[in-house]
Parts: C-alpha cells; sequence; structure tokens
C-alpha cells in the first residue's frame, strides 16, 4: 500500500481537532475507507476521512489468515470491502501454557476451585485465539508500519453471531453514519463559525475558557465578563441575551448541565462531572447483569431514564451520550448494536 499525506495547506490544524467528536471516538469505518485514509503532516499515526481526523477504529470482519508469535496474534479481517491487519497483543492468561487440569480438593458442598478457575482461564484463552472463518472484533489506534496499514488492537475478542444479528445491525448501521456524520465536513474554524453565528462563536470562546481553566461548575454571572467584548455596542440586555442562548446551545450539545433548578443557576461541565459518570456506569454494570439486557444490552434512553431517577432529572440524552462515549472509548462499556450497551 503506498502511504497518503495530506496536503499540510488543506490539513485542518491540530488545535482544532478536538472539536470533532469522532477524534476521540473509535470509529466504524469500513476497512477500505481505513486503507485509503491520508495521514496527517502534522502529527503521525493520525489519518483524516473527509478531514475528520481519526486514529482509532473500531471494525468487525471475519479472520481470513493468522499469524501467532510469542507476544501477539496477527490476524487479517475482512468486512466484504477490504482486509486489514490487526496486531493483537496476548494477555498473560493466554501466554500461561500451564496444564489446565482440574486436580485440588473440593470446598465444602463439592465445589472444585481450582476445576473452576482452569474452566474460566480455557474459556478465556480460547476467546482470544481464533482461527480462520472466526468473526472478529477488534478496537485498537491505526499505524502505518513498512508502506502496510494495520490496527494496533487495545481489545479483541470473537464474536458468537449464528444468527448473524450483530452483522446484519452492523450492516445497517455503517451506511447511516457515513451519511448523518462521516460524509459531513465538520466546520472547524472557530472564525468561520463566529461570522456566521454569534452563538456559535461566544460557545467556542466558553468551551475554550472552561477546558483551559479546568472548570467544573459555574454560574452564569461567571461568563458575562468573558462574553462582554463579543456584544457590539455593550448593553446589559443584549449581553443576557447572548449568554442565555449560548448556554441553551451548550446544554443542547450536553456540554453543561444543570444539577439542580434555581434562581442562582450552576451548572456542571459533563465531561468533568464524575458522580454522572459513575452513576451512568452503575446503572449499565448492573442492569446488563439483567436476563432482559444480558444479551443485546441496555438501550441509551433506558439508561437516561434510570440515571434521571437516581442522579438528576435535568440530565440530558447529549450529556448522556457525552458520557456513554467517554465510558466506551476508556472500555468500561461496549455498544453491541445501534444505542445499546452493556458492561465490558
Amino acid at each position: 500500500m503506498q502511504t497518503e499525506t495530506m496536503d499540510a495547506a488543506e490539513e485542518p490544524s491540530s488545535i482544532l481537532w478536538g472539536l470533532d467528536p469522532l477524534f476521540s471516538a473509535f470509529v466504524r469505518l469500513y476497512v477500505s475507507d481505513i486503507l485509503h485514509m491520508t495521514e496527517s503532516t502534522q502529527v503521525p499515526g493520525i489519518y483524516f476521512y473527509n478531514q475528520h481526523p481519526v486514529y482509532r477504529v473500531d471494525v468487525l470482519g471475519t479472520v481470513v489468515y493468522k499469524r501467532e508469535r510469542e507476544d501477539f496474534f496477527c490476524y487479517g479481517v475482512d468486512d466484504g470491502t477490504g482486509v486489514i491487519n490487526c496486531l493483537c497483543w496476548k494477555s498473560e492468561l493466554v501466554k500461561d501454557d500451564r496444564p489446565t487440569g482440574g486436580e485440588g480438593g473440593d470446598a465444602p458442598g463439592g465445589f472444585n476451585v481450582e476445576a473452576e478457575l482452569s474452566k474460566l482461564r480455557r474459556s478465556q484463552q480460547e476467546r482470544c485465539r481464533l482461527d480462520i472463518g472466526d468473526l472478529l472484533r477488534v478496537r485498537g489506534t491505526l499505524k502505518t508500519s513498512r508502506q502496510q496499514r494495520e490496527i494496533m488492537a487495545s481489545n479483541f475478542y470473537r464474536v458468537c453471531d449464528p444468527l448473524m444479528e450483530l452483522q446484519i445491525s452492523w450492516m445497517m448501521d455503517l451506511p447511516q453514519l457515513y451519511r448523518d456524520c462521516y460524509d459531513k465536513k465538520l466546520q472547524l474554524d472557530p472564525h468561520a463559525t463566529s461570522r456566521d453565528s454569534p452563538v456559535g462563536g461566544a460557545s467556542i470562546v466558553v468551551r475554550n475558557f472552561l477546558e483551559k481553566n479546568s472548570v467544573s461548575r459555574f454560574r452564569e454571572n461567571d461568563l458575562k465578563e468573558l462574553l462582554e467584548p463579543l456584544v457590539a455596542p455593550p448593553s446589559s440586555q443584549q449581553l443576557q441575551q447572548l449568554l442565555k442562548q449560548t448556554l441553551q446551545h451548550l446544554q443542547d450539545e450536553g456540554v453543561v448541565y444543570p444539577k439542580v433548578k434555581s434562581p442562582d443557576q450552576v451548572y456542571l461541565v459533563t465531561s468533568r462531572d464524575k458522580e454522572l459518570l459513575v452513576a451512568i456506569l452503575d446503572v449499565i454494570r448492573e442492569d446488563s447483569r439483567r436476563e432482559k439486557y444480558a444479551e443485546k444490552g441496555c438501550h441509551v434512553l433506558h439508561i437516561l431514564s434510570a440515571v434521571r431517577q437516581r442522579y438528576s432529572v435535568n440530565v440530558s440524552r447529549a450529556a448522556l451520550q457525552l458520557l456513554v462515549q467517554s465510558l466506551e472509548s476508556s472500555s468500561d462499556i461496549i455498544s453491541t448494536s445501534d444505542s445499546h450497551y452493556i458492561a465490558f
């Protein structure tokens, strides 16, 4: 494969990459698109699909070849559009080649601890060792080595899908993701956004302020001085209107939310609300163990309803989705199909 790099004049500035939600996600792309993405001239290991910065991907496909080394497996994964190498590092459990015999005394009640641990070890080893024809799901970062594009897996597993439900769902989701997100160019120029929309420009100013100062909560008055330069000629009425519209815009995007409604409103920054993050994870962990959700997982609307009951009625779907993506990126949860999640 001939590695291509994007023209430096066309490539968006790396300072703005964080404004694109795809930059922090495991992006589901066709293998053919992964293989043909152009590499950044600013930061090696970052690639662009339609000017969206991508460095982590999520792939589902059939193993068409395999190699095993001391420390890793190398699987060729075919999703129907192309084949890509996936380097899957062995865990210490897989490297452990000790006999998995079940010797050992039984605990009271006839429960053999060593035998059960041996069964668990065998099960996990089998799940990590795939054969040609197995269905593999792999997530990881992209790398180009010796002119060949590869996925360095952060997690991978064999998928049991005898009725092809997951594969069909995957094939139906991907075209929609391309239409709604990947094939739409994201406007990353903050000055252009400011010209087109005062609220858009003010939102970027507030976002930068919250991120630069690691703000976790704030009141309206904390932002007035920040937005004054954006109002011309300045007046308290115009400033107050811009402030309300900007806060509403940030709430619609899930960036901030009010935990409790009050006259002296306090807003929480969603990405820094650790209590909300834990509440969401607890809901998914607890409910995905229930028989009703064990196979397909919890739908995002079910999670939202449970979080509103347990934590705050003011949590928006956008705020929830932002933290769900964060949990998915850190591999605390996985998506089983469109908008369904289980604890990993």
